[in-house]
């Protein structure tokens, strides 16, 4: 059974349930995957057609036998551990390639291409000399030894930040990554300007903010970014996103799991011990009773649901998220690098150090960036199953596209307007650095219509309920304790209630770690 079959008829029985979780994303259902294992009754309410929130593959373009990750499209934070205690038949795989970035020197056309027996080589003939390549794998020696340290803590109670500095055990890592602005860092150990940009795009993932930004909201979406898997790889999930969600979605059925979609939740009532939760369906509305109620929705959402003051500041995303289905790769002007393999890891796109300073000024003065810095990646170079075998066949590609610095205030006024100058911009940046247009390789659907769609913030607001479109549900926190939060990042002030949502403390990216962090909550352990 499909994750879009999981609709149970009739109204929800009142008084019958353990636990009731507030939204079918990936967290939800390894949340309720881990509560029924232990044998607790379990009710997930979706008020979507189908389970997985972001984390979903899609037929995005009618008649067309691809199904692209829509939303979120690559897996670096999700632990084996939760893999292996759910039983998960997921899997993923390699990149190979790490990053290709193109650039012009000199009026020729070159770029960085990261991964493999050639990042020296690559390194060397854009900067002239070892010592940037070199400097590179000091830094990234770093952070490889800080993430083999406090990635295993994300699925721990939070440590307090004296208990994390001592588990990282490396002052000169602990000053760069959690006190001192990564723009300072990166300034400090490289010297190129494409280089360095290439090292900051981490913490923009999602993230509005300048480098030096004193709040270091940047170097926290840095440090997720690099700790992944105790590596900081970002690998491709085989079959596309929605098989993960699909298998925990299995998981949580067969542990006995309830899953409702066209179930949305419209208020939360508790008082500590005993909660009632107001449901609406085609069935009516009706309120469910449970002990302890679970939600993977945003702290925004929450607030609301229990009739409380939002929480401030107001989140806002700042992405451009582009699905595009290509007859073919097309060829770079820098012909040094094979289309398959700049496009197999992350293609960086006007994202020098300069260039996102650039934007990152223009946005924040009320204006998209004239040159919108972008990445780029293949899903289906590393893993072909999302296509039909006859596109597969006839050489097809799709390509995930993510845009930076183009927070949601700039579309208030004409989203649609600002969406399509934005894409164009945006496209017009690759198109510089290629032989031929990308327009000229997009496939075409069964009303033929180019396969391309691009969501802005306001589209992800309204298609997936992420609050001003931040796809980590608001600013991401420093994997410790601050003093206000409880045992595992979860908690709230109401006892029975938990956050198991991208906002919890160690949430955001598709990780399962709030949902793990939150049924463990639950079950007092």
């Amino acid at each position: 059974m499909s994750a879009d079959e999981t609709h149970t008829p009739g109204p929800p029985a009142y008084g019958r349930y353990d636990a009731v979780i507030v939204g079918g994303g990936h967290n939800g259902l390894v949340a309720a995957a881990y509560l029924a294992r232990a044998g607790q009754s379990v009710l997930v309410l979706e008020r979507l057609a189908g389970t997985g929130g972001a984390a979903v593959s899609a037929q995005a373009f009618d008649g067309v036998d691809a199904r692209l990750s829509r939303y979120s499209y690559l897996v670096s934070l999700l632990p084996r551990k939760i893999v292996d205690d759910l039983g998960l038949d997921f899997a993923v795989r390699k990149r190979s390639v790490s990053s290709y970035t193109p650039a012009v020197r000199g009026g020729r056309h070159t770029g960085l291409l990261v991964g493999g027996e050639g990042t020296r080589d690559s390194f060397a003939a854009l900067t002239g000399d070892d010592r940037e390549y070199e400097a590179w794998q000091r830094f990234y020696g770093m952070t490889r030894r800080v993430a083999e340290r406090v990635f295993p803590t994300l699925t721990e109670p939070l440590p307090d930040r004296d208990a994390l500095r001592a588990r990282v055990d490396d002052r000169d890592a602990w000053r760069a990554l959690f006190e001192e602005p990564i723009g300072a860092v990166v300034e400090r150990n490289f010297r190129d300007d494409l280089v360095r940009g290439v090292v900051l795009t981490d913490a923009l993932i999602g993230t509005f903010a300048d480098a030096h930004d004193p709040s270091l909201v940047q170097n926290r979406c840095f440090l997720y970014h690099v700790i992944g898997g105790s590596t900081g790889d970002w690998d491709v999930p085989v079959g596309g996103m929605g098989a993960l969600t699909d298998a925990l979605a299995g998981a949580a059925r067969a542990a006995g799991a309830e899953i409702r979609v066209l179930h949305e939740v419209t208020r939360i009532e508790t008082d500590g011990t005993r909660a009632e939760v107001t449901v609406r369906s085609a069935d009516g509305e009706q309120v469910v009773a449970a002990r302890r109620v679970l939600v993977n929705a945003s702290p925004q959402t929450l607030a609301a649901l229990l009739g409380e003051a939002p929480p401030a500041p107001a989140a806002e995303g700042a992405q451009l998220k582009v699905n595009m289905l290509l007859t073919r790769l097309p060829q770079l002007r820098d012909r040094s690098v094979d289309p398959r393999q700049a496009f197999a890891g992350t293609l960086h796109v006007s994202e020098g150090y300069g260039q996102l300073a650039d934007a990152y000024r223009e946005a924040a003065a009320g204006r998209l960036p004239a040159a919108p810095p972008s990445e780029i990646y293949c899903h289906s170079l590393t893993d072909p199953s999302i296509l039909g075998p006859g596109l597969a066949a006839r050489g097809y590609h799709t390509l995930s596209l993510f845009g930076l610095h183009t927070p949601a205030r700039l579309f208030a006024a004409d989203n649609r307007t600002a969406r399509a100058a934005l894409l164009d911009a945006t496209l017009a940046q690759l198109d510089a650095h290629l032989e031929e247009p990308l327009a000229e390789c997009l496939a075409f659907d069964g009303d033929g219509r180019p396969c391309i769609e691009a969501k802005s913030p306001l589209d992800l607001e309204r298609d997936l309920g992420l609050p001003g479109g931040h796809i980590f549900h608001g600013d991401l926190s420093f994997p410790y304790a601050t003093g206000a939060g409880g045992r595992w990042g979860v908690e709230t002030a109401h006892a029975n209630v938990l956050l198991c949502g991208a906002g919890a403390v160690r949430g955001g990216g598709v990780s399962g770690v709030p949902g793990h962090n939150a049924a463990m909550a639950a079950l007092g352990r």
